[in-house]
């Protein structure tokens, strides 16, 4: 159970607004963000809304796209910590997002169609750009910033996902960041070469480095936006709640982020999805490079990123002693991690099964095989008696083993600090679908559209209902991020977690508080994963 793949953990994200187009920023005294000055140069963007531009509502949106945060990570800084960008002269224009990581060919599966997918072109190694949304009025306006962190398993994704747009939350007045890190083998590989050249054995991480180096650079430019550098909200859906949580605990993140919101995924609870440590990451990495045949370092940054692609690598976040100086659920246990308030949850059909679901006979026996002598107990919380109870019995138990488990005792550790709001949510809004994506409901990072506010970028026969619940959950995230507390806006309140009352917001087409869902078997689930 310690290695189940973080490939169950596909990412999604994010924010609900009317189509708009949109313009290149008009230069001119009223246009205070038609150039803006960065620490690395002037950038131009594009504007929506306002004069020249369809207003959707909330007046101008000033949209940056593909600002370049660190040098591109290519030849002999692939595998290197993110460098600073090298300044240019004159004004960048920054009016299309910059390449997606590379990772394989974006292709429709399960519930993602392509409104869930990287564009097919660019894809390059040299990806480290960041996107801004803004609404403020001028550069001293102050508005909180939430920083969005893409899932994907740690092998795919990217910025430009049609369903990460920021323009509704910049509307509702967050100034909105989305970020590109490097995945799959150039964002994740270990390996004793790497840890040599560093100076101090350390190798691996080079995503999530790439995710502090775009914060840093955020806290020295976003005021320019009109962006608070001292409220940053940083957000991520499955290995971006992965990485929200590392973020939480890693020391080189500290005083970049003030709040965090991890969506169905985390990395709180050894013994299931959780980071490995670095002498097992290296023993992957010796075996890629026995693989590709190279005898040295140099050889193996000339090969292409095509061919390192096509090795299939398949590795997260690392414990490697730097970034994350220990097993992430220890320095949660010894509250050695970056104070913040959290919002977290997961979906009620956050599952990934995959092949032919199993009968009740099948499903019965592989548990007795499996768990032994505990496998009554596991058969008494997911019950199979028939096929049909048995099939939903696996998508629980699939659902809590990838994301209950962590997300779940996170709030629990995060309650060790009661100077800080920790909120708790389950999303149970079945996607409206037709035909064969009917079947997947509350589907993992089916909650992203609604709670950014984007619902017109995905084609879904969407209802009144669904439009009232993107309204409600899009304005609890802007309140969290706002002040750390969701609730306002004459919402339906929502009480802040403790362990005692595990309250959980129900996000349904009628969004209330209640006692957490299946917290027994979460409890049981745990006491297995910590023996």
């Amino acid at each position: 159970m310690r290695n189940l793949p973080f490939l169950f953990l596909a990412l999604f994200a994010i924010a609900e607004r009317r189509p708009a187009r949109v313009v290149a920023a008009q230069t001119g005294p009223a246009d205070v963000f038609a150039v803006v000055r960065t620490q690395s140069g002037s950038v131009s963007g594009l504007r929506s809304g306002g004069s020249g531009g369809v207003d959707s509502g909330g007046g101008v949106v000033h949209i940056f796209k593909g600002i370049p945060y660190a040098a591109p990570p290519v030849g002999e800084l692939r595998w290197n910590a993110p460098r600073p960008v090298v300044p240019w002269t004159g004004v960048r224009k920054c009016e299309s997002f910059g390449p997606s990581p590379m990772q394989a060919k974006p292709a429709v599966y399960w519930a993602y169609t392509t409104e869930f997918l990287i564009p097919e072109k660019p894809i390059s190694e040299d990806c480290l750009y960041l996107n801004v949304w803004t609404g403020a009025k001028k550069p001293g306006d102050k508005l909180p910033v939430l920083v969005f962190i893409y899932g994907g398993g740690f092998i795919g994704g990217g910025s430009a996902i049609p369903v990460y747009d920021g323009e509704a939350m910049a509307r509702k007045g967050v100034v909105f960041v989305s970020i590109n890190y490097r995945v799959g083998i150039f964002g994740f590989l270990c390996h004793p070469w790497l840890g040599a050249e560093s100076g101090n054995g350390v190798s691996g991480n080079y995503g999530l480095l790439d995710q502090i180096a775009a914060l840093r650079w955020v806290k020295e430019n976003i005021a320019a936006f009109g962006g608070d550098a001292a409220n940053v909200t940083i957000a991520g859906e499955s290995a971006g709640a992965i990485s929200v949580s590392c973020l939480v605990a890693s020391p080189l993140a500290k005083g970049l982020f003030r709040r965090a919101i991890g969506e169905s995924g985390a990395a709180v609870s050894r013994g299931f999805t959780s980071p490995v440590l670095l002498k097992e990451a290296e023993q992957t990495g010796q075996a890629i490079t026995t693989q590709l045949k190279v005898a040295d370092l140099t050889a193996l940054r000339e090969i292409s990123a095509e061919q390192l692609q096509a090795a299939g690598f398949f590795r997260g976040p690392v414990i490697d002693g730097d970034v994350l100086p220990a097993p992430v659920d220890e320095l949660f246990r010894k509250h050695e991690i970056n104070p913040c308030d959290l919002l977290t949850g997961w979906n009620e059909d956050d599952y990934f099964l995959y092949g032919a679901p199993q009968t009740a006979v099948q499903f019965r026996q592989q548990v007795q095989q499996q768990y032994g002598a505990m496998a009554d107990s596991i058969l008494h919380f997911y019950p199979a008696p028939d096929d049909a109870t048995a099939l939903r019995s696996q998508q629980r138990l699939n659902r809590d083993i990838l994301f209950g488990v962590q997300n779940y005792p996170w709030v629990n550790w995060q309650m060790a600090d009661p100077a800080h709001h920790v909120y708790l949510y389950r999303f149970r809004r079945r996607v409206p679908a037709t035909g064969e994506l009917a079947q997947y409901g509350a589907f993992h990072g089916g909650e992203i559209v609604y709670a950014y506010g984007n619902l017109a970028i995905l084609h879904r026969p969407w209802e009144a209902a669904d439009h009232r619940l993107a309204e409600t959950m899009s304005n609890y995230w802007v309140n969290f991020a706002r002040t750390g507390d969701p609730n306002g806006n004459r919402l339906p309140q929502w009480p802040a977690y403790s362990v005692s009352s595990a309250s959980t917001m129900i996000l349904d087409e009628q969004p209330h508080a209640a006692a957490m869902p299946d917290k027994d078997a979460l409890d049981f689930l745990l006491r297995i994963a910590n023996q």
